[in-house]
């Protein structure tokens, strides 16, 4: 095996010494450190590259602050620089919900903060074009992908444009790249100049081309900045172009300008994600960290990852938008094989952390009359109902859960992606179907937690939860009363961790007082809770900004000042000495006080008063 190929990336100028290379075809910058494994953007993107035949380079966490070295060391690569922000947004990875500082960096060597500007793929594109003016530039990553069109910037609180105006990058990259990037390296090795290569798939740059009739125009930015509905309308085109299997061509006027974004690639075909996951990995951090711990590697080290996409259209999540709604999964055989590449790592004691995805159970799903999936615009395939035309046949994954666990180097798989228990649940009208469903909920449930499993019911109020495309609560009970009895008829000791949202548009102090009831009930003392945080290109953000539904163009209450936020926060904390007070006070204002006297039956006359 080429020693190149073997190993690492080269991130230094004495590693590409010692690969012979005069030059490196490709150099990727990222905001992340180089961890060399399937679940690490630059890495996937980098082994993609260099599979085909480049000369692939990465610099991981540049300095961006000093005289610039980092970005000068490699020299000037013959085809392009790539640039990605790392694998979260930036601004997610940097700012809690309330706008305040992290101090860690799970993508950090150390778990250490400031090793990323705010906005890498801005400040490094500007950086990149600034010393070498005639190289292209190509952003890519969730940073940029998510805002390849006019977006509200929560952090900003303000409208933004597409980031390629503030970036200076050539070209920009969106989804999951490795089928856009390889194709823009053959043809830029070919001869072609970046600003001529206007077809390929999944790509935005300006362009001087002329719309067709079929493409779709969206209201420009300057109209979105004069009237928040021009938004909300543009953001239900691009979410339905984007959850369709061939979506068309998306045009928007910034200025004097237009930025042409060319649709996605159809999804991944079993053959070409088993290609990606054959790759050389060597699944572990560079050696420059010297066994320095980096968390979010901790987190997947022994992981596996058996699809991509999702189907469940959540209106606070990205997903879709950036890996799309239709489902690509590996073959049972990628996944053994590389269940056998973890069980022979040094660290390795016998348990895989995760066999799961975006969602832990839409494995090898979809739909049954694939012509109708491909004219279908909707954004979710579980929202308001499960799809009729959608196959729930868990048994596939059940095949794979029993498989795993048959290799003797094996002590005990675990899911820990976040279940669709709806989709398990979820009524078929064929008899074998509803049993090997059974069987999958009872495996899962016997011999993948460990000892906590984690769901996202995310509200109990249906007004909300409606607004959140997720389904009742009174699903969630249900699936509560299966896992309880499972966990007793086995003698089992498990807990159920529901996952819950506070702040979410739609959800005012009322549906929180109920929700503080409806947990208490269920005697639930809530740890894994989040106030909502708006990310670019997702509905509740769209709304957040707007005030506006854009499926329905009605207005939607939603909390957006700090005070109010904290309010709705403090009663996922009603057990608490500490809260109580305040959410007496609260209740009172609101005229609560069959609230009240669910919670706290002592303080009822009190606070009558």
């Amino acid at each position: 095996m080429d020693i190149n190929k073997k190993y690492f990336l080269p991130t230094s100028k004495d590693e590409i010494e010692k690969l012979g290379w005069n030059q490196p075809d490709i150099i990727l910058f990222s905001g992340d450190a180089y961890v060399d494994h399937p679940s690490f953007g630059a890495a996937v993107i980098g082994r993609v590259l260099q599979d085909a035949g480049y000369k692939v380079a990465l610099v991981p966490q540049p300095n961006w602050r000093d005289d610039l070295r980092d970005f000068k060391k490699l020299g000037k690569p013959r085809l392009f620089f790539g640039v990605s922000a790392g694998a979260m947004d930036s601004m997610v990875n940097h700012y809690t919900a309330n706008r305040r500082l992290r101090h860690t960096d799970a993508y950090t060597p150390g778990d250490k903060h400031g090793m990323r500007p705010d906005y890498p793929t801005i400040v490094y594109s500007k950086i990149l074009k600034d010393l070498f003016p005639d190289v292209p530039v190509i952003a890519g990553g969730i940073e940029a992908s998510l805002r390849r069109v006019s977006h509200y910037d929560y952090w900003q609180d303000n409208l933004k444009p597409s980031i390629l105006l503030d970036c200076n990058a050539d070209m920009l990259c969106y989804g999951m790249g490795e089928k856009t990037m390889k194709e823009l390296a053959d043809r830029l090795a070919a001869g072609e100049k970046i600003q001529d290569i206007t077809n390929v798939p999944q790509t935005v740059f300006f362009s001087n081309e002329k719309p067709s009739e079929a493409d779709i125009i969206l209201n420009s930015f300057e109209s979105c900045l004069k009237d928040k509905r021009f938004q909300s309308q543009n953001f239900r085109k691009v979410e339905e172009e984007s959850n369709k299997y061939s979506g068309k061509v998306i045009w928007q006027k910034h200025g004097n300008r237009m930025i042409k974004i060319n649709p996605m690639h159809p999804p991944m075909t079993q053959e070409e994600m088993d290609a990606i996951y054959a790759l050389p990995f060597t699944r572990v951090p560079h050696p420059r960290y010297k066994g320095k711990v980096i968390p979010a590697y901790e987190m997947i080290r022994h992981s596996i990852t058996l699809h991509r996409g999702c189907f469940g259209g959540c209106a606070f999540c990205t997903i879709s938008a950036h890996q799309g709604k239709f489902i690509s999964s590996r073959s049972k055989d990628s996944i053994l094989n590389e269940v056998d590449k973890v069980t022979q790592m040094n660290d390795f004691k016998g348990y895989i952390s995760d066999l799961g995805g975006p969602s832990a159970n839409m494995y090898a799903l979809g739909g049954k009359n694939k012509e109708i999936c491909k004219k279908c615009v909707k954004p979710s395939c579980l929202h308001p109902m499960v799809c009729p035309n959608l196959e729930v046949d868990h048994s596939k994954l059940l095949d794979i859960y029993k498989s795993v666990d048959s290799n003797n180097k094996i002590k005990k798989s675990f899911v820990g992606s976040g279940l669709r228990y709806d989709l398990a649940m979820a009524y078929s009208g064929n008899p074998k179907v509803e049993a090997a469903n059974r069987e999958y909920i009872s495996e899962l449930i016997k011999n993948h937690v460990s000892g906590r499993l984690k769901v996202a019911p995310e509200h109990t109020s249906d007004k909300v939860l409606n607004l959140m495309r997720k389904p009742s609560f009174s699903l969630f009970k249900k699936f509560k009363g299966i896992f309880d009895n499972i966990n007793r008829k086995f003698n089992l000791n498990q807990q159920l961790i529901p996952y819950f949202i506070s702040s979410h548009p739609g959800c005012d102090l009322n549906d929180m007082a109920e929700l503080a009831v409806d947990t208490k009930d269920l005697n639930f003392h809530l740890e894994q809770v989040q106030d909502f945080t708006p990310t670019p290109m997702t509905l509740a953000s769209e709304i957040f900004y707007s005030g506006i539904h854009p499926y329905t163009g009605e207005k939607v209450y939603t909390a957006t000042n700090e005070k109010d936020k904290l309010s709705q926060r403090r009663m996922f904390f009603w057990y608490k000495k500490e809260e109580k007070d305040e959410i007496l006070k609260d209740l009172k204002k609101i005229g609560r006080f069959d609230i009240i006297k669910k919670l706290f039956p002592l303080n009822l006359k009190k606070y009558k008063k």
